[in-house]
């Protein structure tokens, strides 16, 4: 049985990169509506806006192409929120939502990144065996 060809250094710095990238994403949403920043005292229910970040985690760890490319559409959404809590709301939650902007732009490029890079390894493989 052949072995599978492995990846080169970049693409797969680019998948922690996502991966850890989604995860502070994550770990930011959920401190700052339950802890550092809420709506309402004791914590508010838009913790729950992290839960769609939680679905594509198994396919960064596992590497699917596909779950790259919708991630760096779905990021944007959190991009959005950050951009409008920026300009509205109190200062501490105004520099959360600057996080949130930095690492959805962070999440982005590495999810974009490494599907570029991916495409490439592919077609260079596929060329070669021409």
């Amino acid at each position: 049985m052949p072995k599978e060809p492995t990846l080169p250094a970049l693409v797969l710095i680019t998948r922690w990169w996502a991966v850890a990238s989604l995860l502070a994403l994550i770990g930011l949403g959920l401190a700052w509506e339950l802890v550092l920043a809420p709506i309402r005292p004791h914590g508010s229910w838009l913790a729950l806006k992290v839960l769609p970040l939680c679905l594509p985690l198994a396919g960064l760890l596992k590497m699917r192409l596909r779950t790259y490319r919708w991630l760096s559409l779905l990021v944007w959404i959190y991009f959005a929120e950050g951009v409008v809590r920026t300009a509205g709301d109190p200062p501490q939650s105004s520099r959360l939502a600057a996080v949130e902007l930095a690492l959805s732009l962070s999440l982005f490029a590495a999810c974009a990144l490494h599907v570029r890079w991916r495409l490439a390894v592919a077609a260079r493989r596929s060329g070669s065996d021409a």
